[in-house]
């Protein structure tokens, strides 16, 4: 049978090539490249066995280089104009409602209905990218923003800055669950992990730019007019993806749109049920993950605070700490691509739990800084990791369905971690909530070790047809089986 693997044995070397050099070297393609569509003799284009619903058609690993340069743009390009936006505004948000009259604790809870939303908004953004396709979710969701950007520099009042603060968090929750989806069906299994972890490196990049930008609007107009910069930078992002390649097979427009309503639907909790093992024992693992990842900027600076450390050297620690997850990005996708998932997650959690358990014998500025440097280096190193499991772990039919019910385990993770602390903290003190939050990543590491496949098995729609339309080897099992 000649069906095989894309990227196995006897697959189409040159295109993995060219696609390496497309992720680590862009610009190193020269006009008297290969033409498009001529291949090397004896090879012939395979076929991509369909997902469900969806017709036969060419790999996308088999795209000239210039749909490639332009769907990883078309990718990575939203993300970081809406991760510029978001970085800018959300640091302003308690400033802002301080600003309109809100006390500390209502300026706080306004401030945290973003991560709410966004928990509360994962299930329903499923829906909305398997309605709407992810090309489109994503566009809607960055003129929602837009539009909620608009509202606060124009209405100027607490509850329109909650209401836009809320819906913020819905729109992330959408943009996020498309932007995952897509690269889970666009991009091929061995190279998912880097392509994941160069998003959340973008993502990171926005973060780092997004407040620099707000502080040069600030001090050329006002703080409202920040919002009014996030809103154009949305824009912008939901400009950039219009541009983006819609998956093999699905119709484009709103004809694809129509289509896309007519066609059966999974309901999101059948799916989940279906898939709840795969949930219950991965998902939590993965819980415990985002949940030690979010604790650093809330510990780090309140144990500076604690020992007497000035702001400004808080604030290099913590620059520094980031610096790591910006530089080693990459590097922890490749491991994950070439040695598997379980080399990253599991001794990335492992090192972070040791440090938050080893944090309360810190008390100088440079063994906080080397605390602090270790945190930075494995949320780094693990940067997609969460993402790259879910959509290793998701199904081809409700494959949108099954990561927004993926992301409430992600996201509520990531809120969990910070509630904890400061409920420790108020009860019993710093270095008990440091010590509980350890505790509760080190029964993670072996949650984690216990669960995460050592090896990838490749999706249903990585697997080819030969020449004469046979089947290729069977899947390697459902998703719901795997690991």
């Amino acid at each position: 049978m000649s069906g095989r693997l894309l990227g196995g044995p006897g697959g189409n070397r040159t295109h993995a090539r060219q696609i390496r050099r497309l992720l680590l070297y862009p610009l190193s393609y020269r006009a008297h490249d290969k033409p498009n569509g001529v291949e090397r003799p004896g090879r012939r284009r395979p076929v991509v066995a369909p997902a469900a619903g969806r017709a036969p058609v060419t790999d996308c690993l088999l795209v000239t280089k210039q749909r490639w340069g332009r769907t990883l743009f078309a990718v990575y390009g939203p993300t970081l104009m809406a991760s510029i936006g978001f970085g800018a505004v959300i640091p302003l948000v308690a400033i802002q409602a301080r600003a309109l009259g809100a006390s500390v604790g209502l300026a706080a809870f306004i401030t945290a209905l973003n991560a709410l939303a966004q928990v509360m908004g994962d299930l329903p953004a499923g829906i909305v990218a398997d309605r709407l396709g992810e090309k489109y979710a994503i566009v809607a969701a960055c003129l929602i923003d837009t539009c909620t950007m608009a509202m606060v520099f124009v209405a100027r009042s607490l509850v329109v800055l909650a209401i836009a603060v809320f819906l913020q968090g819905l729109t992330a929750a959408v943009f996020s669950l498309a932007r995952q989806t897509y690269i889970t069906e666009r991009i091929p299994v061995h190279w998912r992990a880097r392509a994941m972890s160069t998003l959340g490196g973008v993502f990171r990049i926005g973060w780092f730019i997004g407040p620099l930008a707000a502080a040069a609007v600030i001090t050329r107009w006002d703080l409202i007019t920040a919002f009014c910069f996030a809103g154009a930078m949305s824009f912008l992002a939901a400009v950039v993806t219009l541009a983006m390649p819609s998956l093999p097979g699905e119709p484009t427009g709103l004809r694809g749109i129509r289509q896309r309503q007519q066609e059966d639907h999974p309901a999101t909790f059948d799916i989940l049920r279906q898939h709840r093992h795969v949930l219950l024992t991965l998902g939590v693992g993965c819980l415990c993950l985002m949940l030690i990842r979010s604790v650093r900027q809330t510990i780090i600076p309140l144990w500076c605070e604690a020992h007497g450390i000035s702001p400004a050297a808080t604030s290099l620690i913590y620059s520094i700490s980031m610096g790591f997850d910006v530089l080693l990005f990459f590097p922890g996708g490749w491991i994950m691509d070439r040695f598997g998932r379980w080399f990253v997650s599991v001794p990335t959690i492992a090192v972070m739990s040791l440090c938050l358990l080893a944090l309360p014998l810190s008390h100088t500025a440079g063994t906080i800084a080397l605390v602090a440097c270790l945190l930075g280096f494995g949320n780094g190193v693990s940067s997609g990791i969460v993402n790259t499991l879910g959509a290793d772990m998701s199904p081809s039919y409700g494959r949108p369905q099954f990561l927004a019910g993926w992301r409430v385990f992600g996201d509520g993770g990531a809120a969990l971690g910070p509630l904890i602390v400061s409920a420790a903290t108020a009860l019993v003190s710093l270095p008990f909530a440091s010590i509980l939050v350890g505790a509760i990543g080190l029964a993670g590491t072996g949650w984690l070790a216990r669960y995460v496949p050592r090896e990838v098995v490749p999706d249903e729609a990585e697997v080819t047809v030969g020449a004469g339309g046979g089947p290729g080897p069977e899947p390697s099992g459902d998703a719901s089986t795997r690991g």
